[in-house]
C-alpha cells in the first residue's frame, strides 16, 4: 500500500512538472508572460514600425508598473524584418521555436503576414493585431489570426462613396505591386463597381521603391479627377510630386498604411494641404474617446521622447485588446483560452469597440477619412 501510494506520489509530482515545463515552452511563467513582435524597425517603412513598438511598450510599461497580469509581468521580443517577407517568417520562427513566445502581435504588412501564416497553423501560436486589411489573411478563416483593424476593402468602399458623393467618377489607382497594393486595387475596383465605374488607370511601383515615373505617366494623361494611393508615404510623396509637375492636381486619396503623419514630414505641410486618408485609428489627436486621452498620458510617462501617431495609436490599442484579452482568460493561461477569451465577448478599450463575431477574424470596421488642412494639421 505505501509503494502504490510513493508510486502515485511521483506520478502527479511528474505530471505537474511536464504541465509546468509545457507552461513555460509556451512563453508564461509564475512572473511573466512572453510576447512576440515581427515588423520594420529600418528601412524605408521603420518609421511605421518604430511608433507602433513605443505604442506597445508604452502600454506594457503601464500595465506592469500596476503589477503586471495576475502577477506577472509582461515582455516584448521585438524583430526587424524590414519590411521583407523571408525576414518577417524567419523572425516568427524564432519568436516560436528560439524565444518560446506565447503569442505574436503587431506583424506588419500583407505579403509577410500571409508568408507566416504556415507556421501559426503549424504551432497554434495566435497573431493579435496585423498591419494589414488584406483579404487573404481574412478569407478563408484562420483561427489562430485575430485583426483589430478593418479590411481594405472597408476603407476602399468608404473612400469611393466620398468621393462619388461630391460627383467624382474618374477615379485612378496607384499601388504598390505587392499584396497590399493588389488588395487595395481589388477593393478600389469592386467599390467603383457598385457604383457602375471602373479605374480610369491602374498603375503601379515596386515595393520599397519611389521609381514612379511610369506610373505618373500612365495616370498623369488619363486627367483623373482622384487617385486612389495603395502605397506607403515615400512613393506616395514622390508621385504626388511627380503628379504636380505634369500639370495634374486631382484629389489624392490614400489607404490608412501610407501614415498621414509620415507623409506629411516627407512631403511637407503646404504640399500635403488637402490630401485626404481613409484612417482605421480614431483621430489620435483628439479627447473625445477616453483611450486616445489615456494613449497620450500613458505615452509621456512611459516613452517620453515618442511623438503621437496613428501607428502609436495602432499599437497601444493593439497590447490594450491583448491585456484585455489575457484578463478575461485567467490565471491558468493557455492559446486556447486565449483564443477563447477574445472570441467569447466584445472589448470596449475605451470608445475603440473589438468584437469578433462567429467565423470572422475582422474585430473592427472603424473607418473615417480624414484630411489635411493648413499647416500639416490632420483634421477628422
Amino acid at each position: 500500500m505505501l509503494r502504490r501510494s510513493l508510486s502515485r506520489c511521483l506520478l502527479i509530482a511528474v505530471l505537474f512538472s511536464c504541465a509546468l515545463s509545457s507552461r513555460a515552452a509556451e512563453g508564461v511563467t509564475d512572473t511573466s508572460i512572453r510576447l512576440g513582435m515581427s515588423s520594420p524597425f529600418s528601412g524605408p517603412t521603420g518609421a511605421y514600425g518604430r511608433a507602433m513598438k513605443e505604442g506597445i511598450e508604452a502600454c506594457f510599461a503601464a500595465v506592469n508598473a500596476k503589477g503586471g497580469i495576475e502577477g506577472r509581468k509582461l515582455e516584448l521580443v521585438a524583430l526587424d524584418d524590414g519590411y521583407e517577407t523571408d525576414a518577417a517568417v524567419a523572425n516568427a520562427r524564432r519568436l516560436i521555436d528560439k524565444e518560446k513566445v506565447f503569442a505574436l502581435m503587431g506583424f506588419y504588412g500583407s505579403s509577410p503576414t500571409a508568408a507566416v501564416l504556415p507556421l501559426l497553423d503549424a504551432s497554434s501560436v495566435p497573431l493579435i493585431g496585423t498591419i494589414s486589411g488584406a483579404e487573404v489573411l481574412r478569407k478563408p478563416l484562420n483561427p489562430h489570426i485575430f485583426h483589430l483593424r478593418a479590411s481594405y476593402g472597408d476603407e476602399t468602399a468608404a473612400i469611393v462613396k466620398n468621393l462619388t458623393t461630391v460627383g467624382v467618377s474618374r477615379i485612378a489607382v496607384f499601388y504598390q505591386d505587392d499584396g497590399f497594393g493588389q488588395a487595395g486595387l481589388k477593393g478600389v475596383t469592386d467599390a467603383l463597381a457598385a457604383h457602375q465605374l471602373k479605374p480610369v488607370a491602374a498603375a503601379a511601383v515596386p515595393r520599397n521603391s519611389v521609381d514612379v515615373a511610369a506610373a505618373v505617366s500612365a495616370i498623369a494623361q488619363t486627367h483623373a479627377q482622384a487617385v486612389v494611393m495603395v502605397t506607403l508615404y515615400r512613393p506616395s510623396a514622390a508621385f504626388i510630386q511627380q503628379m504636380r509637375v505634369a500639370g495634374e492636381s486631382p484629389f489624392f486619396v490614400a489607404l490608412s498604411p501610407v501614415g498621414t503623419d509620415q507623409l506629411i514630414t516627407e512631403l511637407g505641410a503646404q504640399s500635403t494641404r488637402g490630401i485626404q486618408v481613409s484612417q482605421v485609428i480614431p483621430h489620435p489627436w483628439g479627447d473625445k474617446l477616453e483611450v486616445v486621452r489615456e494613449y497620450k498620458r500613458v505615452l509621456a510617462a512611459h516613452a517620453k521622447h515618442a511623438e503621437v501617431s496613428y501607428y502609436g495609436l495602432e499599437g497601444y490599442l493593439n497590447a490594450k485588446l491583448l491585456v484585455a484579452a489575457l484578463e478575461r482568460a485567467g490565471h491558468n493561461l493557455t492559446r486556447e483560452r486565449l483564443a477563447a477569451a477574445l472570441r467569447s465577448a466584445p472589448f470596449d478599450l475605451g470608445g475603440y469597440r473589438v468584437k469578433f463575431a462567429p467565423g470572422s477574424s475582422e474585430g473592427s470596421s472603424y473607418v473615417e477619412i480624414s484630411v489635411v488642412g493648413a499647416g500639416g494639421r490632420i483634421l477628422n
